[in-house]
């Protein structure tokens, strides 16, 4: 299974960076985009500069509804509307209807935890109490083990490893880590890739430093 970056706050040079985050997971039978970035133009060129063709994503899964986000919904939806789209349960009626008008196939509203696509499970919509954001995070199950995709994880880190921890042992997490400070949780894990949103990256680097890699547009990894 591979993953690429082709949204981030940082990017590798060629590649335009933007605030939020959007990454390809390519399975050999399903290519999922998960989450778009703000800018939908930003998304597709580097996309174009990274040789993938919007064409060949199936599906499409956003983490939750802040603009960084889904930002670029409807000018990927606009060139690729040939795509299953997953959100959680909680986004608006009115984007919900939006984003089926856009699309030729299906939008599922996600409450609990389920196989979207073969090995690719999504944990359900999960609350962050205090402020009502829902978030749905990914676990990838690849031949080096478990992993969490996660957009922002505003849920906090606890409880999406919980939600997790069902799929089995996890190996690593990849995305945005927010203002997590659950530092113990990254013990047992081999790969810590830490980008977008994270306000801790230099915390978690000296703590972990073989395990944490910094994660940019255009990073890419086999799993």
């Amino acid at each position: 299974m591979k993953i690429t970056i082709v949204y981030d706050n940082n990017a590798k040079e060629g590649l335009q960076c933007g605030w939020g985050f959007a990454c390809l997971i390519e399975t050999g039978k399903n290519n999922i985009l998960f989450d778009t970035g703000w800018d939908g133009h930003l998304l597709l060129e580097n996309m174009e500069k990274l040789s993938i063709d919007p064409q060949i994503i199936d599906t499409l899964v956003l983490s939750h509804q802040h603009w960084d986000h889904i930002g670029g919904v409807t000018t990927f939806l606009n060139i690729n509307p040939d795509v299953d789209v997953y959100v959680p349960s909680g986004f608006s009626p009115r984007l919900k209807k939006e984003i089926t008008s856009r699309i030729k196939k299906k939008l599922y509203g996600v409450s609990s935890p389920r196989e979207i696509r073969d090995k690719i499970y999504t944990i359900g919509e999960l609350e962050k109490s205090d402020t009502g954001i829902k978030e749905q995070s990914l676990v990838l199950e690849c031949e080096s083990g478990n992993f969490v995709l996660t957009g922002c994880a505003h849920p906090g880190l606890l409880l999406i490893l919980e939600a997790a921890a069902p799929f089995g042992k996890i190996n690593g997490i990849i995305g945005g880590l927010h203002d997590s400070q659950e530092y113990g949780s990254f013990k047992d894990m081999q790969l810590i890739g830490a980008g977008h949103c994270t306000s801790h990256k230099d915390v978690i680097r000296k703590m972990y430093p073989e395990k944490f890699q910094k994660i940019y547009a255009g990073y890419s990894i086999e799993l």
